[in-house]
């Protein structure tokens, strides 16, 4: 992104009353190849490519802040292969991965980590390294070093139904391969931020396995490990958390965990997350990015942004960033990704300024 736009939307996540709302989109490897109709295995191996690609993303919205910003993002590839899980790969789709801890008790026996050289967390590394002045020269920034939770990287581990399970039948184990995890992240991140540089002030933690649990699970096994991660990074920095499946048993501890923006799915209604958390984090959300951002005409499509807008900004406008519930969808037209901000120039021109 650019600077101007990495000012604007630290302001928003700092819950600062802009004179407009901001639209920002997750955009990674499921919809940047479909939309541009690449492979998705050129895009991970073709550097030039790769980089043209989200220059010509950028170039075509001006308007839109693309988070995290250059995200060389594997699919959910990197983080699991840290700690050995087996990846696929294919022509027309993400990576998938496939769990290769089979008992929770071999975790003892994993050989030692080493972020900078293991699998697709080093061959990031390296693209970011690669492009890291190019991104530069052409103005634009990487203020964002991104990772998968301790839940999802755990349920990638050792896959999700059995960490599911033995959250209840084995605690003790679930706690150190959670801990494991953990830890893999935060020097993930640390890793990244060495590579990227000064630009950097914000990290980005997504965890949907999170939304799998119930707030009693959240508090033991997701809240603590989630707090150890914004912890370990400066408090002035944002820290965006994607969760689009349910966010209900973990919405009200969020902010207490560290972060200051919340990016969630369409299954809560912006007024009810604004009114639990709304004057202390800021809401990147949530117009439903499936059966409207992909499947909605554009008259749908405005509809629903205006809706998430005037929910959003009920009472003093301030902490609302425009989004879709969650990452933008693999299939999601211009049309449609225009539709939105098209809603939203109306939004900012004629009701915003009555808030």
């Amino acid at each position: 992104m650019l600077p101007a736009q990495w000012d604007t939307y630290k302001r928003a996540s700092k819950l600062e009353k802009l004179d407009k709302i901001p639209m920002a989109m997750i955009i990674d490897s499921p919809w940047i190849p479909g939309y541009l109709g690449i492979k998705h295995m050129d895009y991970y191996l073709n550097p030039d490519l790769w980089f043209e690609s989200n220059l010509k993303i950028m170039k075509e919205f001006p308007d839109i802040i693309f988070i995290p910003s250059w995200w060389m993002e594997y699919g959910m590839a990197a983080e699991p292969s840290i700690l050995g899980a087996k990846i696929k790969f294919w022509e027309d789709n993400t990576p998938s991965e496939y769990h290769t801890l089979y008992r929770l008790e071999d975790i003892s026996e994993f050989p030692e980590y080493e972020v900078e050289a293991d699998a697709f967390a080093a061959l990031t590394l390296h693209r970011y390294k690669m492009h890291k002045q190019q991104i530069l020269d052409h103005g634009y920034i990487l203020p964002m070093i991104t990772s998968r939770g301790p839940l999802c990287t755990a349920g990638f581990v050792r896959s999700t139904t059995n960490l599911m399970v033995e959250l209840v039948e084995n605690p003790e184990g679930c706690h150190k391969l959670i801990d494991l995890c953990t830890r893999v992240i935060i020097d993930w991140l640390k890793a990244q931020h060495k590579v990227l540089g000064n630009t950097v002030e914000g990290i980005f933690i997504l965890d949907d396995i999170v939304g799998f649990i119930n707030e009693e699970h959240y508090q033991e096994f997701a809240h603590p490990y989630l707090k150890r991660i914004c912890d370990a990074f400066p408090k002035d920095w944002v820290k965006l958390y994607h969760n689009d499946a349910e966010v209900d048993a973990c919405l009200d501890y969020l902010p207490d965990a560290g972060f200051t923006t919340l990016n969630w799915g369409k299954q809560k209604d912006i007024r009810e997350v604004k009114q639990r958390v709304g004057d202390r984090m800021c809401l990147m959300g949530n117009v439903n990015p499936l059966e409207i951002g992909v499947r909605g005409t554009v008259d749908e499509v405005k509809e629903a942004t205006l809706e998430v807008l005037e929910g959003g900004t009920e009472g003093d406008g301030k902490g609302v960033i425009l989004s879709v519930g969650g990452g933008t969808s693999p299939g999601m037209p211009r049309k449609n990704i225009v539709a939105m901000l098209e809603a939203l120039e109306q939004f900012n021109g004629t009701r915003l300024a009555q808030v």
